[in-house]
């Protein structure tokens, strides 16, 4: 462990040797063969493979190297040498319950699953089953259910071959039932944009960042979460575009970035600055802010009419393609800076210079992680966005657009081709010609809905196709407690994870292949397709031998326990689409046509093929068929009064870890090494609480539900943080977010801003 006694050190830039040094670390630690490194250089190129980590889009005209330090450490984390055989539980200590001790990491580090597992509970321990004796299992306890007492999770790794299959399967076992990752993160994207532009995923493509005057970035960190976005951002940066970032906490990648394919970069340690402006606003003060933004365009464009001198507003693409504009600019003009400037955190001044930014530059991108979603009225934050985009017609042109950066390797594309909760996405009437199949028309739960029926014992069994669902949820333990009441839990993993370590009363481990490894199915090697930010889709072929020769693919996966589950029907051909998957994306193509025309045809091509978003060239799929303008009713986004002692929590990550995956504890760009159980706050509220800097404290949720939320254990870390605000590491603090409080539109979890308490910590 590192020293901790100097907790926070001094972070510096993102990339560099930094970065290297990372990778290498974690080549040592996951003891990954030399031949890993080849893999590396195969990563988001045509005939690679696309990186398992984040869904940055991959360019057409790629560089030697196009992976970053976490798209190599998520490489050499699944091809590590370690091998977790069913030997292991036969080990003293390695009993379920003992396991329960172990930390997110070590669970992980005992290296990639070879065999199927089902729960002995005589034991306390997985045994080895085999692949037929799993599927019959599963089968059998899926048949007597009701059909809505089954949930179908999805993670957002797996292909849209897969996923195209998995949403078939829930379907004909007669649920909607198909919550997806994108609940917990950017669901308030799909159901928040949609509203107002017609559209679930972000407007721009790659050539919009190359033309962008300026960007504005709100709660998204792609130093942690989208590294190979440093790139284009330093371009952007040489050719003079402005940045302008809004986050409570300083983010290493929006400070400064030396870029490790430059040797002379790396010879001087030359760092390129990337925010000219760092506003360091409240948790959950995103509202104020862009309302102050807003404002401030709307008094210039006044001032430019009384003047006779051009118009501020794109007042002719306002007229044709939106609307709610009056009542919008009528609370600009009325709203009031002290305000503003309460809820924000930011004196007007700062908001006023942002603003400058806006109104001179001619084509701005706005960008936004889950600093904006994850918030009570987080599809007003990104309403409010769009607002701002919409004044000066920055969606829909060249250079300009909503860039929402979402997480996982194919979290989007999984909603494109089906796992989805909402009956109407869905072409449901395409399905039941098709297959011969009668779809259910109402709609599924997603994930809170699904914990609460959990919690309710409504639930019986879950079904989960990858993932580490018990971590990443809120209500940690008490989600603990009720998955182990169900008939059947089953996880199609690559590692172990703590999800594993409550079995239901029937339990299986399904270990499945990596994306960069051969699927050698009837048909030969098979490809697999995914879909990243941009709405692009493109293939990987794994070129690494698999695991074991015990492992299947996730599709082979899902069609198993399909065969197992379902009523023979000849237009449901498992065997067939497991053969080859280019039959599967024959499917797809005839499910959407329109996005995926002439699928296996384009699937390699540079960069991926755009499956096309209306929004992009300005057709507005929107209940008026225009994009809409927001009249925001809340100033700040947390859903919850201030008082004292209550503090505002944000979960934050780590650059050394991937969702709920802990690569390591040395977290340089926060500047904490050795630990995760911290917790940092401003050093004057340290003071005012009566606290010591260093000291072991609690914090306890501080709301009125019924339910004790607590977590121990943390050092009390002095941070340059606003006022009010705090944070701490996610997952571990999933355990103080009540499933209840969440975005009021998509339920998406408030995972930044948490309404706790602090207090000294007897142990």
């Amino acid at each position: 462990m590192t020293d901790q006694r100097d907790l926070p050190h001094s972070p510096g830039p993102a990339g560099g040797w930094g970065s290297l040094k990372g990778i290498a670390r974690i080549f040592g630690e996951s003891w990954s063969s030399p031949a890993s490194l080849a893999t590396l250089g195969q990563l988001n190129k045509p005939k690679g493979v696309m990186c398992v980590s984040c869904a940055w889009p991959k360019p057409a005209n790629y560089s030697a190297f196009e992976f970053c330090e976490n798209g190599a450490k998520a490489t050499l984390w699944e091809l590590t040498s370690a091998r977790s055989t069913p030997a292991f539980w036969a080990e003293e200590g390695h009993s379920v319950s003992a396991l329960r001790d172990w930390s997110d990491h070590d669970l992980e580090m005992t290296g990639r699953l070879t065999h199927p597992l089902r729960y002995d509970a005589t034991t306390d321990r997985y045994v080895e089953v085999s692949w037929d004796e799993a599927f019959a299992g599963i089968g059998a306890a899926l048949k007597p259910l009701e059909p809505n007492e089954a949930v179908f999770y999805a993670s957002g790794h797996a292909g849209l071959e897969a996923s195209y299959l998995y949403a078939l399967l829930a379907r004909a076992f007669g649920t909607n039932n198909l919550p997806q990752s994108s609940n917990m993160c950017h669901e308030t994207t799909s159901v928040g944009l949609t509203k107002v532009i017609g559209s679930p995923v972000g407007t721009i493509v790659w050539d919009d960042l190359a033309k962008a005057d300026a960007f504005f970035f709100f709660g998204q960190n792609p130093g942690t979460n989208s590294p190979r976005f440093l790139h284009p951002l330093k371009d952007a940066k040489e050719r003079g575009a402005k940045i302008v970032t809004f986050n409570p906490i300083i983010e290493q990648g929006l400070v400064s970035f030396v870029d490790p394919q430059s040797p002379a970069a790396m010879l001087t340690g030359k760092a390129t600055k990337i925010s000219d402006q760092y506003h360091q606003l409240k948790a959950g003060g995103d509202i104020a802010v862009l309302l102050g933004m807003c404002k401030c365009v709307v008094e210039a464009d006044d001032a430019a009419t009384a003047e006779g001198t051009a118009a501020v507003i794109d007042h002719a693409f306002v007229a044709e393609h939106t609307t709610g504009f009056e009542a919008f600019i009528a609370k600009c003009r009325a709203a009031d800076w002290a305000e503003i400037e309460h809820e924000s955190g930011l004196t007007e001044a700062a908001i006023r210079d942002a603003a400058a930014v806006y109104i001179k530059a001619e084509r701005v991108i706005g960008v936004y992680g889950m600093g904006l979603t994850q918030h009570a009225h987080g599809a007003l934050n990104v309403a409010m966005l769009v607002n701002l985009l919409l004044l000066r017609g920055n969606i829909g042109k060249p250079g300009a657009g909503c860039c929402p950066v979402r997480g996982h390797s194919n979290v989007q594309g999984q909603r494109t081709v089906g796992i989805a909760e909402k009956a109407h996405l869905v072409p449901l009437d395409t399905i039941d010609d098709l297959f011969d199949i009668k779809a259910p028309r109402e709609d599924g739960m997603n994930i809170v809905e699904a914990t609460e029926a959990l919690f309710a014992g409504k639930v019986r069994a879950f079904v989960c196709l990858g993932g580490n669902l018990l971590r990443a949820v809120p209500d940690q333990r008490r989600l603990e407690e009720a998955w182990g009441a169900q008939d059947l839990t089953v996880m199609v993993s690559t590692k172990l994870n703590r999800s594993h370590l409550f079995p239901g009363k029937h339990a299986y481990i399904l270990p499945c292949l990596g994306r960069y490894e051969i699927d050698a199915q009837a048909g030969g090697n098979q490809v697999v397709t995914t879909e990243d930010s941009f709405s692009m889709i493109s293939a990987s072929v794994g070129k690494r031998a698999p695991v074991s020769d015990s492992v299947k693919s996730e599709l082979a996966i899902v069609t198993g326990i399909a065969k197992a589950t379902l009523a023979p029907n000849e237009q449901l051909r498992w065997d067939d689409w497991t053969g080859d998957y280019g039959l599967v994306r024959d499917l797809i193509e005839r499910t959407y046509p329109d996005d995926f025309r002439d699928y296996n045809a384009r699937m390699f091509e540079a960069g991926g093929f755009y499956r096309g978003n209306g929004a992009h060239q300005r057709v507005w799929k929107t209940e008026s068929g225009k994009a809409v303008f927001t009249t925001p009713g809340d100033l700040n986004a947390v859903g919850f009064q201030d008082a004292p002692g209550r503090y505002r929590l944000m979960t934050i990550r780590s650059n050394d870890q991937f969702n709920t995956t802990i690569y390591g504890y040395s977290d340089r760009f926060h500047g904490i090494e050795g630990t995760r159980d911290v917790v940092l706050m401003n050093p004057e509220d340290i003071v005012e609480a009566g606290f010591r800097e260093g000291q072991m404290v609690r914090m306890i949720t501080d709301t009125d539900d019924g339910v004790d939320r607590q977590l121990g254990g943390l050092k009390l870390t002095g941070y340059r943080l606003p006022r009010g605000t705090i944070a701490s590491y996610y997952p571990e603090c999933n355990v103080l977010v009540p499933i209840g409080l969440h975005d009021d539109l998509s339920k998406t979890p408030a995972s930044k801003s948490v309404p706790v308490r602090i207090v000294a910590d007897a142990a």
